[in-house]
Parts: C-alpha cells; sequence; structure tokens
C-alpha cells in the first residue's frame, strides 16, 4: 500500500511497487536478455501509472503512518504463519 501515507511514497517505493507487478505478471524476477528491454519499458509505465493514480487519489482519512502499518502487517504475517505451522503440526 502506498496511498495515504506522511510522507507520502517516494520514487523508489513507487518504482519497487511496479518491479514487483511486472515480476507478478510476468511470473519471472529476473527476465532473459530477449525481455529485458519489454521488462523495463513495463515497469516504467506502472511506475508513471502509479504515480498518476496516487497523485489523482482523495481520501478525508487521516495519513497513515509508516511504523504502525509495518507492525500491523507483521502481526497479520505472525498471526497467518502461526496458523498455518499449528495446521500441519
Amino acid at each position: 500500500m502506498l496511498h495515504n501515507f506522511e510522507p507520502p511514497a517516494t520514487d523508489d517505493e513507487i518504482e519497487a511497487a511496479a518491479i514487483q507487478y511486472v515480476r507478478k505478471v510476468s511470473g519471472t524476477t529476473r527476465p532473459s536478455a530477449a525481455n529485458e528491454e519489454a521488462f523495463g519499458e513495463a515497469v516504467r509505465a506502472v511506475t508513471a501509472a502509479t504515480r498518476t493514480l496516487l497523485g489523482s487519489l482523495v481520501t478525508k482519512a487521516p495519513p497513515r503512518d509508516r511504523e504502525v502499518e509495518a507492525e500491523k502487517a507483521k502481526a497479520r504475517a505472525a498471526e497467518r504463519y502461526g496458523q498455518r505451522a499449528a495446521a500441519s503440526g
């Protein structure tokens, strides 16, 4: 999630999200030499689209705190993986 944080998402965070998306859609973490240009162009296009989206979104909610959200994510992951371990064990 990149929307509604203070300070706003950085260019690096937006690009990292774009790379993650392109990797997910393409099914590869590293493109072959033959696909490197297409992969890079897709990352650039998704990065630009994400910047546009984030710049256009409007909310009345107060900005999120990155540290609080990170702790919530850690707690969700611990619960999720804890339940899987208990179910499989």
